[in-house]
């Protein structure tokens, strides 16, 4: 299965907030969520690391080359 793109991953993050804050859950159900929710701004902070070291890069290799 596919990893989520960074983005899809930002909505479910919203939709979990959305989800807890509004209540009505279960503990285990808000704990499921609070988990997945976890995950997910990993897996983007993560991302967002690789990003801003591919920029890093590329932006140093511009600089040499002029």
């Amino acid at each position: 299965m596919a990893k989520p793109s960074y983005e899809d991953s930002i909505k479910r993050i919203e939709k979990i907030v959305e989800s807890l804050e509004g209540g009505g859950l279960s503990l285990d159900e808000s704990l499921k969520l609070f988990e997945e929710g976890t995950r997910l701004v990993t897996f983007c902070s993560k991302r967002l690391d690789e990003a801003e070291q591919k920029v890093t890069e590329l932006t140093e290799k511009q600089d040499e080359e002029i």
